[in-house]
């Protein structure tokens, strides 16, 4: 890979092809992008509500009465 790029001037190793890469495969890469990301919300959402449950569960538990403790 060394050799296609030698004797090239620095700007198309660092600016130009870059820019192509970016190009060519722009869209693809804002998909995996947003992908990840709407993934890591979803679980992050997940964590709250789970979170949220457990702790509405044990608030309402703790405020039964020790006799029905064991009644749904």
């Amino acid at each position: 890979m060394r050799g296609i790029f030698e004797g090239m001037p620095w700007w198309v190793k660092w600016v130009a092809v870059p820019l192509l890469v970016l190009f060519v495969f722009g869209g693809v890469i804002t998909s995996v992008i947003g992908a990840l990301i709407g993934f890591l919300f979803k679980a992050l959402l997940l964590v709250a509500l789970v979170g949220g449950l457990i702790f509405v569960v044990r608030k309402f538990k703790g405020t039964e009465s020790k006799s029905s403790a064991g009644e749904w």
